[in-house]
């Protein structure tokens, strides 16, 4: 998802010598084909957006993979560019850095000051690795690199695999289907009240392409909007959206999770980037966008 709007941003900004593989063409938990292929391509920059990525399901799944597999990926690609002294770097992580019951808005000072939700805390630790590899580099080596960590995200080219997802591309398959298959009943994680911020796919290229084209003072930054929601309203204005008219079942012997993850956006807004996309308009443009593409979507199964 983040990486197909990162080469969208780029290629309506006029950008068109792109070095792009997926994970069927390059696998980059193989440290040596990372670096072969680095030596190959010689990049002057690189945007981290490769990750294993899911929800809270996903999470209590799979502790080991979402902790080696990203450990894998982020240190191969971060190694390989600083060997082959690539210009800049571009390192993507997740708002689930910051402990669970951070100082509401999270500013970047928050991270490693408390215990992480124990849910995604093997993600999370993943990715604090990450920025601090990008950070040591900075400090050592000098290295124009930088970590931007947007809130969750979601658009075109989502995960709506139900096992695998995140709680918003879930809640647009969910409500979908139980409309198409007479308004049933949608069952949901929880008691609702967590709050969450969103923030479309294409805001987040918006803002890697703007680190790109500016020196960046600090190594990490917040992307987001700096608004949130309620799980609860969020599900009520998914439900509006998708036209679903029958009932909603909350499951509160499921978790929450964190209780609010609100980003302090101030840092990326003084160097003089902001969001676009509201929240409705977002959602309605990836519901048309799942509708168009539901038949493929419904026969995929993402695999351990």
């Amino acid at each position: 998802m983040v990486g197909s709007a990162v080469k969208r941003k780029l290629e309506a900004e006029g950008f068109n010598n792109l070095v792009c593989r997926n994970s069927s063409e390059l696998d980059l938990r193989n440290q040596q084909a990372v670096q072969s292929f680095f030596e190959k391509e010689q990049p002057d920059v690189v945007i981290d957006a490769a990750a294993r990525v899911g929800g809270i399901m996903a999470n209590n799944e799979y502790p080991w993979q979402f902790l080696y597999e990203n450990l894998e990926i982020q240190n191969n690609i971060i190694a390989a560019a600083h060997q082959q002294e690539v210009d800049k770097l571009i390192f993507l992580g997740s708002s689930c850095i910051y402990p669970k019951h951070a100082d509401q808005p999270m500013n970047e000072e928050a991270l490693l000051t408390g215990s992480l939700e124990p849910t995604n805390q093997w993600y999370a630790i993943a990715k604090i690795a990450g920025v601090k590899m990008v950070d040591a580099l900075r400090r050592q080596y000098d290295r124009n690199y930088v970590s931007l960590m947007p809130t969750n995200l979601y658009g075109p080219n989502d995960n709506f695999d139900l096992e695998t997802s995140h709680v918003l591309p879930a809640m647009i398959r969910k409500f979908h289907e139980a409309r198409i298959n007479g308004h049933t009943p949608v069952p949901l994680w929880g008691t609702g009240s967590p709050m969450r911020e969103f923030l479309h796919v294409d805001d987040v290229a918006d803002a890697v392409f703007f680190a790109l084209n500016h020196e960046m003072e600090h190594d990490l930054y917040n992307v987001g909007t700096g608004k949130d929601i309620t799980i609860k309203d969020l599900a009520l204005l998914i439900q509006d959206i998708t036209g679903h008219e029958g009932d909603i079942n909350w499951d509160t012997s499921k978790p929450d999770g964190t209780p609010r993850k609100l980003m302090d956006v101030s840092r990326m807004r003084e160097a003089g980037w902001t969001y676009n996309i509201e929240l409705e308009e977002g959602i309605r443009a990836t519901y048309e966008w799942f509708k168009d593409h539901y038949d493929e979507i419904k026969e995929v199964k993402v695999k351990d």
